[in-house]
């Protein structure tokens, strides 16, 4: 299309879309590029994207993805940790492909210290530590002590080991920065035992009562491998006579990440982000922090431009109002 001679058509199709949506167009001059920013300068519309075939045109003024979002879900709020990838249970559908054999990757004492004193500025306001199981990590005091000078911070655990010289570290957590999340994915052993193994249920509950027993907030998170709601429901009713409110119950569905071999699709593109820092970089989000498509970058510091880097690249995808995203709740 030649703007000059076709700018009705170019109105036409602009005045065809609701406020908020795009109309691409042809182009067959580098010029055309300059003439339709000049004309949505003039009436109040966007030029999304331009290069020398087409041009987006966004009807309106195009406003900031990330202010669309909940002041909670902004990339960076939330900062997640994998302290490593080992772990005593080897679930099927692990996010991260965890288990006993895994190999450790620990993100180690000194770059946790580093990332807790850097993240406040940074805008983080509260840490994730998972795993993996960070239970199985000798140092895990001094991680949590680390994050809890620096921030509110959740500890996911599979809540199977707290006993002997790692139940003296759950001790030693402070009862007003630390809430400690369990996986409990049924309301009966069967289902859950089904996909991390024979008696874990039994365990997780145990755990649940000891972590209620020293005085910690406990959260309870729930993978849930069927879609029938008197299963959710009957979990729930669970949770609530276990004395979990129901605010600190996270239930979600499985995701088609690692080890699992189905469940809700989960992609950078789609998916609002949560940042997720291990040994290996930065990650989109902590589903898919074992996954090369969601690796942002292998550099860690200065946190803050990580995280500003993430929320360009979230812009880059969702300037546009009819562009959706995905909000997968891990806690």
């Amino acid at each position: 299309m030649t703007l000059g001679r076709h700018l009705g058509q170019l109105v036409e199709r602009v005045a065809a879309v609701a406020e908020g949506n795009v109309v691409t167009l042809s182009l067959t001059s580098p010029g055309d590029r300059d003439l339709i920013a000049a004309w949505c300068a003039r009436t109040g519309n966007t030029l999304i994207t331009a290069d020398d075939r087409t041009a987006t045109v966004l009807r309106g003024r195009a406003t900031d993805p990330i202010d669309r979002l909940p002041a909670d879900r902004v990339p960076g709020v939330r900062l997640w940790l994998y302290t490593n990838f080992d772990c005593n249970l080897a679930c099927d559908y692990c996010c991260v492909r965890s288990s006993p054999r895994t190999p450790r990757r620990a993100l180690g004492l000194e770059r946790i210290r580093a990332i807790a004193s850097e993240a406040p500025a940074a805008g983080v306001a509260e840490l994730f530590l998972t795993g993996g199981e960070p239970f199985m990590l000798p140092d895990l005091d001094q991680i949590v002590a680390a994050c809890t000078a620096a921030l509110p911070t959740t500890l996911l655990t599979n809540g199977m080991l707290f006993r002997a010289h790692r139940l003296d570290m759950l001790r030693a957590m402070p009862r007003d920065r630390v809430a400690i999340q369990i996986s409990i994915d049924s309301a009966t052993p069967d289902r859950h035992d089904l996909h991390r193994g024979a008696g874990s249920w039994a365990k997780a509950v145990g755990g649940v009562r000891t972590a209620q027993r020293e005085g910690f907030t406990v959260r309870v998170a729930a993978t849930l491998t069927t879609s029938d709601r008197e299963e959710e429901a009957g979990l729930r009713s669970f949770l609530d006579d276990l004395g979990i409110a129901r605010e600190h119950q996270v239930v979600r569905p499985l995701a088609h990440r690692g080890a699992a071999g189905s469940g809700v699709e989960l992609t950078v593109e789609s998916l609002i982000p949560e940042v997720t820092i291990t040994a290996d970089g930065v990650f989109w989000h902590p589903v898919g922090a074992d996954d090369d498509d969601q690796l942002v970058s292998t550099e860690i510091f200065p946190l803050a431009s990580t995280i500003e880097r993430i929320r360009d690249r979230y812009r880059r995808h969702h300037r546009t109002t009819d562009q959706a995203s995905q909000t997968f709740t891990c806690a």
